[in-house]
């Protein structure tokens, strides 16, 4: 018996592991790590290769990152305590591939990742903030300023390791990533 429906099992085992669903998403147990209030990492609240400053190191205190992306204008603003550390260009999604918007938590690094839904892509020093939408380094650079990735926040190579180093540092409980609009 079971060979008969050994064929229909091993196709709702390949198509399984290769949907989108087996990306990285919202943890089931969301509630339960606190889900469903604004501090949630669940809940959303209502051109140029490099960076406008330089993508040096800081010596930092160890305080709360915060990481604002701008859809609008393709920047990244990077402070920590309030203090502006960095400003990048980036590239978000485009037509078609929403960027979220709202603020989150980082709930995983990598720093090597290869998209498991977009043809094994190259995803360096990765910070997952929601699902499977994460900061990472990008291999196209030109499109840096410019609406032009699948939903991630893409940044040059150089500043999302440096951004990865940073958020390492503190702890991605002292991170947080606020995406807007404009």
């Amino acid at each position: 018996m079971f060979k008969m429906f050994k064929p229909v099992l091993v196709a709702i085992a390949v198509i399984g592991l290769a949907s989108p669903a087996c990306a990285a998403g919202p943890s089931l147990f969301g509630d339960l790590f606190g889900g469903g209030d604004e501090d949630s990492i669940f809940a959303p609240d209502a051109g140029g290769i490099a960076a406008t400053r330089p993508h040096t190191t800081h010596t930092h205190s160890g305080g709360r990152v915060t990481i604002t992306v701008n859809i609008a204008s393709q920047e990244m603003t990077v402070t920590e305590d309030g203090e502006t550390l960095y400003d990048w260009d980036v590239s978000t999604g485009r037509k078609g591939y929403d960027t979220p918007t709202g603020t989150y938590r980082p709930v995983r690094m990598e720093d090597m990742w290869y998209s498991s839904k977009y043809e094994n892509a190259p995803m360096p020093w990765s910070i997952f903030f929601y699902g499977g939408y994460a900061i990472h380094g990008t291999e196209e650079v030109n499109h840096l300023g410019h609406r032009a990735s699948h939903g991630c926040v893409r940044l040059d190579p150089d500043n999302a390791e440096v951004l990865y180093d940073l958020v390492k540092s503190v702890g991605m409980q002292n991170t947080r990533v606020t995406l807007v609009r404009g």
